[in-house]
């Protein structure tokens, strides 16, 4: 997958809007941007706002014995998709054979799937005042993804970050984004008492398609609280900030990625093992390779690389959210306590599913089916 990312400037004024979650039933409440919780699983805000406050009861209470929630902070995009039979080139035009808007972006893709495998699942992450807005939260909440951290900019000249998909016949694609919401109107610094969600999480999610100096806090706030960190290196093609490879636990880049990341050939696994170890240099001591056909291997510094072979998909038809779909099920099986096979395994068939339904969101496995196929595969 080639991305290429086009982001406004972060120059405007902060004006947030809460929006919760469908299941909950509840009026939307407007709140400042806080991550307060009030229980170890399952947050509560704190209302600290100058509007009236509708419901101090903003989320149900935690079931005994639930285990602790992925907490995915990231993108949400409105995607466009269009079906093309090849790319153009410079200077040409071609005609897509259909169109279709879609629910996407590399946060609420793994949010989506996370909540799809029947894990408690959070995304913090925000969206523009505007219809796309909602078909986020929407596809977001109907799949049972928690959104009491998903805040709207109330800015009129921040849109939903959006993307085009340029889907090809053989189901490869290509995607243009626009960061929009995404990589504007953030904190400058978050307090202590805002990263509470992140810190009573079993596992962080977190992806380049929002501004580093945002990872960078969350990173630093799960590992205060010893919470294990996976960041998937797809988003902005720049640079990685040393400060925040110093807080990740797992990094999750695809052979690509990992090429730019490290300045290093990756067409062989040789040369990716190489290029691995540089990782390693760079202070990282798990690295979560995609290889798309090839699988995908675990590389743990000073130890055996495990590899995964892919579970072969009986026909593929869109490979847009595959990436994401491992790495947040890789997320799952580790927080569930999954050993590294089983956890790369589980992955493996949850993307395998993805692949044969187009879209993102729209082809994320249920937790039922990925064990069916286990049972086969």
């Amino acid at each position: 997958m080639k991305g290429i990312s086009l982001s406004p400037s972060n120059n405007c004024q902060l004006k947030f809007q809460n929006i919760l979650a469908k299941q909950l039933n509840k009026p939307i409440n407007t709140t400042p941007f806080h991550f307060t919780t009030t229980n170890r699983q399952f947050p509560t805000h704190v209302i600290k706002c100058q509007c009236q406050r509708r419901d101090q009861n903003l989320v149900p209470k935690n079931p005994i014995n639930t285990p602790p929630p992925l907490v995915v902070v990231g993108s949400a995009n409105f995607d466009i998709y269009v079906e093309i039979d090849r790319l153009p080139k410079v200077g040409e035009t071609v005609s897509a054979k259909t169109s279709q808007t879609l629910a996407g972006g590399k946060g609420a893709n793994q949010a989506a799937c996370g909540a799809k495998l029947s894990h408690p699942t959070y995304f913090v992450g925000q969206v523009g005042e505007d219809a796309s807005g909602k078909l986020i939260t929407d596809a977001l909440s109907g799949c049972g993804v928690r959104l009491d951290y998903v805040n709207v900019v109330k800015d009129g000249g921040v849109p939903t970050g959006h993307a085009v998909v340029m889907l090809q016949s053989d189901g490869q694609n290509s995607i243009i984004i626009v960061g929009g919401a995404n990589m504007s109107c953030w904190p400058e610094k978050f307090g202590d008492e805002d990263l509470e969600v992140v810190k009573k999480a079993g596992i962080v999610l977190l992806q380049r398609e929002i501004p580093d100096s945002v990872n960078i806090q969350v990173a630093k706030a799960a590992r205060s609280a010893g919470v294990p960190v996976i960041f998937d290196v797809g988003g902005m093609d720049a640079p990685m900030p040393q400060e925040l490879l110093n807080f990740i636990d797992i990094l999750s880049p695809n052979e690509s990625e990992l090429g730019r990341l490290t300045g290093m050939p990756t067409d062989s696994y040789e040369q990716i093992s190489e290029a691995v170890v540089k990782c390693h240099k760079m202070g990282v001591k798990q690295v979560l390779v995609k290889l798309g056909a090839k699988g995908s291997a675990l590389f743990v510094e000073g130890e055996k690389p495990i590899k995964q072979s892919i579970i072969p998909a009986a026909r593929v038809i869109d490979t847009t959210g595959a990436g994401d779909t491992f790495t947040a099920s890789f997320a799952v099986g580790f927080v569930e306590g999954k050993s590294r096979e089983e956890c790369l395994r589980f992955a493996a068939a949850a993307a395998s599913l993805c692949v044969q339904v187009k879209g993102a969101i729209p082809s994320l496995p249920d937790r039922k089916s990925v064990l069916n196929l286990l049972q086969y595969a």
